[in-house]
C-alpha cells in the first residue's frame, strides 16, 4: 500500500517545491498525507470534469500540472468553478496535487525536456539557467540532428506535437537547426532565445505585438498553452508507473483546454 506522502515526496525528489517560482502553488491543495491511494488520475488542469472522471474510475487521487488554487480563497460556496472543483473533491476523499513550475525548472524528467524529446532535439541543455546550477531554469535549447528546411520543420513540429495549427513569424532562414523551448507561457525567454541562436523559439501564450520581438532574427512559434505542455501527463503517468506497482495510473480522456479552434 502506498500513501499520499510516498508519492508526493518522489515527485518532490524529481521537481522540489523550492524551485516553483514565487506565484505558484505546487503541492498537495486537497487531502491527507496519510490517505492510502487507490488509483490516480493524471491531467493538466484539475477542474471538475477531471473530479467527475475520478469518480468514476474510483481514483482517490488526481495529479495535475496546473494548480486549480493559485491565490487566497476567502470563501467556498461553489460560485466558481475552483469552489466547486474544491468542494466535490473534498466530498468524495479525492486529493489533488499540483506539480507546476518546479517541474518547468528541472532538466531531468522536466516538461521541457519532453518537448524536446517530442520534436526530436539533441545536445539539450537549460536555456536561462538559475546560477550557479546549470540543470535548473526556464526553457531549453539543442539542436536537431541536421538542419531542416524551415516549412518541413513547422510540419514537423506540427505531426511530433499532435498540433491542428501553430502560428508563427515570418521564417529568416530556409533552414533551421538550433531550436529553443519552453512550455506555457515563455515570451519572457524571447531574447534569451535570440542570443543562445536559436533559429526557432518554441513556447505559447504571446501577445500581438510581443511577435515583433522576434526582431527578423529567429521564428517564434506559438503552439498553444496547452498544447505545449499536453505531454506532461504522459511523463508523469510514466514517473508514476515506473516506481510504483501498488496502484494504477490514469491520463485523462477529459479535454481540458478552454480554448477552441474552428
Amino acid at each position: 500500500m502506498t500513501k499520499i506522502a510516498e508519492i508526493t515526496s518522489y515527485l518532490e525528489q524529481i521537481a522540489p517545491l523550492h524551485l516553483q517560482e514565487s506565484y505558484d502553488n505546487a503541492g498537495l491543495i486537497v487531502g491527507n498525507p496519510n490517505t492510502i491511494v487507490t488509483k490516480v488520475l493524471v491531467c493538466l488542469d484539475s477542474i471538475e470534469a477531471v473530479i467527475d472522471e475520478a469518480i468514476s474510475i474510483g481514483a482517490n487521487m488526481v495529479i495535475a500540472h496546473h494548480p486549480i488554487i493559485f491565490s487566497g480563497l476567502k470563501t467556498i460556496t461553489g460560485a466558481s468553478y475552483i469552489e466547486r472543483t474544491i468542494i466535490k473533491a473534498i466530498k468524495n476523499d479525492i486529493a489533488i496535487y499540483a506539480i507546476h513550475t518546479n517541474l518547468d525548472n528541472v532538466y531531468q524528467n522536466g516538461v521541457n525536456e519532453k518537448i524536446c524529446q517530442k520534436i526530436g532535439l539533441n545536445n539539450c541543455k537549460i536555456l536561462l539557467p538559475k546560477m550557479p546550477d546549470q540543470d535548473i531554469g526556464s526553457g531549453m535549447i539543442g539542436e536537431l540532428s541536421e538542419a531542416m528546411d524551415t516549412v518541413k520543420f513547422l510540419n514537423h513540429l506540427k505531426d511530433a506535437m499532435s498540433l491542428n495549427t501553430v502560428k508563427y513569424t515570418d521564417p529568416i532562414k530556409s533552414k533551421v537547426h538550433k531550436i529553443a523551448v519552453c512550455g506555457g507561457s515563455g515570451s519572457f525567454l524571447t531574447q534569451e532565445a535570440i542570443n543562445n541562436g536559436a533559429d526557432v523559439f518554441i513556447s505559447a501564450d504571446y501577445k500581438y505585438h510581443q511577435f515583433f520581438d522576434a526582431n527578423n532574427e529567429m521564428v517564434i512559434v506559438d503552439i498553444g498553452h496547452y498544447e505545449s505542455e499536453y505531454y506532461t501527463i504522459e511523463l508523469i503517468k510514466e514517473l508514476l508507473t515506473q516506481n510504483f506497482t501498488t496502484f494504477a495510473a490514469h491520463c485523462t480522456t477529459v479535454d481540458t483546454n478552454p480554448v477552441k479552434y474552428l
